[in-house]
């Protein structure tokens, strides 16, 4: 959970629980206003897994912030956020979502966002269109799309079992090790890319009392759900990008995502050599594909 230079931590508070996020100094950035303009709003959301946190976009969200006030929370179970004794649910990430909307943005907003929670972006921007401006989503997936269900696997089922469940989150998930594996070989294309810092910032994450409640919900498969059936209703303009190593949900899910809904997903770009997360894996490719997708979706 490492803050980048520039930026502080503040909080809202949710019906699901108190919700930290980072947004620009105003000793250092001009903040909401730069040269006699109010900056529009720019929301950054991560993903999920062990030790998430919004760490996975700070490599990007710093490049924005003369142009945009910048707004990259923990979500509720993550990071430096609350993390509530509960079995988490898809709906309560979109409600906590919308939530942050209402209390931190006066305008429809641009939101970036990572994996599953861009999925439940998607849903929530269903919901309330009228609070979103676009979408630039990464590897949107629900984990359960066109019918595909990942819970079978002997693995998950473990994960299901009570008492083994918080067993295999202490030693196989939170633990430098059991981080650095999963990164170098679920996450990212290329193992020589996961540098100390990104380990550092997830183990911190993963460590934090309570930490395993959302993180053994996302595992389980509790927050899972089939994104192809919601697709077809959105009508807020979205750009995807797609990492083609993504081992999660393939390329070609993700082209079907995008071709079940062709009026409200305006691009689609598959990225070579990247796996799950391009923010952290190249982040100037994420940089530069974010900035001519934002100035697509807003002409």
């Amino acid at each position: 959970m490492i803050i980048p230079p520039g930026f502080c931590q503040r909080s809202i508070s949710t019906k699901l629980g108190r919700m930290a996020y980072y947004t620009a100094d105003m000793a250092v950035f001009p903040g909401a206003v730069f040269a006699g303009k109010i900056l529009p709003p720019l929301v950054f959301l991560h993903g999920f897994g062990g030790g998430s946190s919004a760490y996975e976009w700070s490599k990007v969200y710093p490049a924005f912030a003369l142009d945009h006030c910048i707004l990259a929370p923990d979500l509720v179970g993550w990071g430096r956020s609350e993390h509530p004794e509960r079995n988490y649910l898809a709906e309560d990430y979109i409600s906590t979502i919308i939530e942050f909307l209402e209390q931190t943005c006066t305008e429809p907003v641009t939101v970036v966002a990572s994996s599953l929670t861009a999925a439940l972006t998607i849903r929530a921007a269903i919901s309330r269109p009228d609070l979103f401006k676009s979408l630039i989503l990464t590897t949107p997936t629900g984990l359960s799309d066109f019918g595909k269900d990942y819970t079978r696997s002997f693995f998950i089922q473990l994960v299901k079992t009570p008492i083994i469940d918080r067993l295999l989150y202490s030693l196989g998930i939170a633990t430098s090790s059991g981080i650095r594996n999963f990164l170098e070989q679920r996450q990212f294309a290329r193992p020589d890319r996961v540098y100390p810092e990104i380990v550092e910032a997830y183990l911190a994450s993963a460590q934090q009392p309570n930490a395993e409640y959302a993180a053994l919900s996302f595992v389980r498969g509790d927050l899972s759900f089939d994104l192809a059936l919601y697709m077809p209703q959105l009508k807020v303009p979205t750009a995807i990008m797609w990492g083609k190593e993504s081992q999660f949900t393939e390329a070609e899910v993700g082209q079907r995502l995008a071709y079940l809904n062709p009026d409200a997903v305006r691009h689609f770009q598959l990225l070579d050599d990247c796996g799950l997360t391009p923010q952290l894996e190249l982040p100037a490719i994420a940089i530069a594909l974010i900035r001519r997708f934002l100035s697509s979706l807003d002409s």
